[in-house]
């Protein structure tokens, strides 16, 4: 029986992108130490997890999904509250994820789908289709052909790992993924996984990464660009638009590193290690954090240089005097 190839072309835009991801990812791998970046690993692992659950209709909002995972009581639906738990797991162990098992596939799609699923870690057996809300984008095949497409697939990958860029490989895996819908719920949720597990065994700063946060930002792109893929028969189109978002999250994330080029000072790093990202505070509550009492101090020395510096943004920029003025970490 004749090989499974995915079919898709390499085009310029597709080598523009990969010749710019991979000159940026040249200077991140070159900041030292990120492994003793705990904080930001797990606020960006904690951003994966609510983008990547909110694009399958998760309703938490992200302090909830934050406070679920550092154990705290969330008032919420069960399944919820389960689905986070589950990603989170699965997402603790993104560095032992052999990306290119599928008997790992099956493992991890079992521990995301955890008391929730009826046929957790197993393929379906009934029929699916790929829905963005409540419009069905295509049928996925039928449930009697998962088991030999997967196959399929994922013999395609070991033998184009060595012959197909990391960052293509990955694009059309997710593509393809989704349009064969292997499992009865958590396709999305997998494909996403998967797509950073590949991306990590590449270059291991994409497990600081958040991928999904990108996608959730573009989530009606996203199941545009599957939909065009599926009417014209090959995932070019996919490819060109996850590179695209690559791309675009890797100039967010060196600016997350910034704090650490030497050229902030020790006061700044200090704010910044009290904030958690995507939550906002009041001057007085960072004042607090920090064991402040002068206000023009904190203003001049903290607040002033670190927003100078696009390092924290506030929450009502046209209005720097508002009393109900907060400041996010960026």
């Amino acid at each position: 029986m004749e090989a499974y190839q995915p079919p898709f072309t390499i085009t310029n835009i597709i080598l523009t992108y990969v010749g710019s991801i991979a000159e940026k990812l040249g200077k991140i791998t070159a900041v030292k130490d990120l492994e003793n970046k705990p904080h930001l690993r797990k606020n960006n692992r904690i951003k994966s997890i609510h983008a990547s659950l909110k694009i399958e209709a998760n309703s938490l909002s992200l302090g909830e999904v934050r406070d679920v995972i550092n154990g705290k009581v969330v008032l919420g639906e069960q399944n919820e509250i389960q689905e986070v738990k589950n990603a989170y797991a699965a997402y603790a162990k993104l560095a032992e994820i052999d990306p290119y098992s599928i008997d790992d596939l099956k493992k991890f799609h079992g521990l995301m789908t955890n008391l929730l699923v009826e046929e957790s870690g197993r393929f379906r057996q009934g029929e699916e289709g790929v829905f963005n809300g409540d419009k069905c984008i295509f049928m996925a095949p039928p449930a009697r052909f998962v088991p030999h497409l997967m196959s399929g697939l994922f013999a395609w990958m070991q033998s184009a790992k060595k012959s197909v860029h990391p960052l293509i490989l990955s694009s059309v895996f997710h593509y393809e993924f989704v349009f064969i819908h292997p499992f009865a719920d958590g396709n999305g949720r997998m494909a996403r996984l998967w797509h950073t597990a590949l991306l990590a065994k590449w270059k291991p700063v994409f497990a600081y990464i958040p991928l999904e946060s990108q996608i959730e930002k573009f989530q009606e792109e996203y199941y545009n660009a599957i939909a065009r893929c599926h009417a014209a028969g090959a995932s070019t189109q996919f490819i060109e638009f996850m590179l695209w978002q690559i791309d675009k999250l890797l100039d967010e994330f060196s600016l997350q590193l910034s704090e650490d080029d030497g050229q902030t000072s020790e006061l700044i790093k200090n704010l910044l290690n009290v904030m958690d990202y995507d939550v906002a505070y009041t001057a007085r509550a960072l004042m607090e954090k920090l064991g402040l009492k002068s206000k023009e101090g904190f203003r001049r020395n903290y607040l002033v240089p670190a927003m100078e510096q696009q390092l924290i943004r506030m929450t009502i920029p046209e209005q720097p005097k508002n009393r109900n003025q907060k400041y996010i970490r960026c």
